[in-house]
């Protein structure tokens, strides 16, 4: 039995003036899972995440959350959901510990429910070592784990992570990864923009990639790559005899006849890498190495919207 999705939205419209700004978006993100939504500076994503998290109504199009209706029923939306922004809201005038007392008092948590859900998230977020400490003082990473766990005091099902590792070095933002990894698996939906495919490739379940107010691409990483020309199978062998008989098996290769190596066009999925073998071996080719090669998300992401663009003209 299939499961409802956390986050639906059917034709999502929202301009400003005489500026479109999201032109009939259809999303659809189910529940335990990471959606990333990916596209340039000026694309529509912060949009996306306020309107999907209450803070701004849409012009058009249908939206539900966590089972909810915002425009009916915005209170049971927030209720459900935490949204962590590109910038902190962690008050540098207080404690880490004291930032996480004042959300649970927003929350309305009880007296000893609200101690025990710092203290947890203080442990959770590695943070008990500087919790007595002003958060003007935190690295860049320790804020956003501050400001995630901010965001987790309420026990969300979603939450909405936009840009989340902005600024952070390598090591931190590797943290974060984890940490949402955890999340995830306890249960938790994510909804994630970011500048970083790395990022994406790492964490998302799907990917969405938005270019001038529409989605222009969906699907896992690995089938978003597949769309994009210039995979390839390569080919190691132990000697010219065998390179030579697989250039004329795979007529439509490239050789590189100083190193043994031939590399065959291929979208790098199964199907295709089996009927290459199947190939070698009808042929008595032996192979000494083979790696397969596809296109990145830069590749991905730098194509789907040059040629969005390109189209718009």
């Amino acid at each position: 039995m299939s499961r409802k999705p956390a986050i639906t939205a059917t034709g999502l419209k929202k301009a400003y003036d005489d500026k479109t700004v999201l032109d009939g978006i259809d999303i659809s993100v189910d529940r335990g899972t990471v959606f990333a939504l990916l596209g340039p500076n000026g694309a529509g994503k912060t949009t996306i995440v306020e309107i999907l998290s209450t803070l701004v109504p849409a012009d058009g199009g249908d939206i539900r959350i966590a089972g909810y209706t915002p425009s009916d029923d915005p209170d049971a939306v927030r209720s459900r959901i935490g949204v962590t922004g590109q910038f902190s809201a962690v008050d540098d005038y207080l404690s880490g510990e004291e930032n996480l007392l004042l959300m649970a008092d927003l929350h309305h948590l009880g007296k000893d429910e609200r101690r025990t859900r710092t203290d947890e998230l203080l442990e959770m977020f590695d943070l008990q070592g500087s919790a007595d400490k002003l958060a003007s003082t935190y690295s860049g990473g320790m804020r956003r784990r501050l400001d995630l766990a901010m965001t987790l005091i309420g026990r969300p099902e979603i939450i909405f992570l936009d840009e989340p590792t902005t600024g952070l070095d390598p090591r931190s933002r590797r943290t974060m990864w984890q940490i949402i990894r955890e999340l995830v698996k306890g249960g938790v939906t994510i909804f994630l923009t970011t500048q970083y495919l790395e990022e994406a490739d790492q964490l998302a379940d799907h990917i969405a990639v938005l270019d001038q107010g529409r989605i222009v691409a969906q699907g896992t990483a690995a089938e978003l790559k597949r769309r994009i020309p210039g995979g390839h199978i390569r080919l190691h062998f132990i000697d010219r005899d065998q390179l030579d008989s697989a250039a004329a098996v795979f007529d439509e290769s490239t050789r590189d006849d100083a190193a043994y190596v031939l590399q065959v066009p291929s979208d790098g999925g199964v199907r295709s890498l089996r009927s290459l073998l199947d190939q070698l071996d009808a042929h008595s080719i032996d192979v000494k190495e083979l790696s397969v090669h596809t296109p990145d998300l830069d590749d991905v992401f730098l194509t789907l919207t040059a040629t969005e663009r390109t189209d718009a003209r």
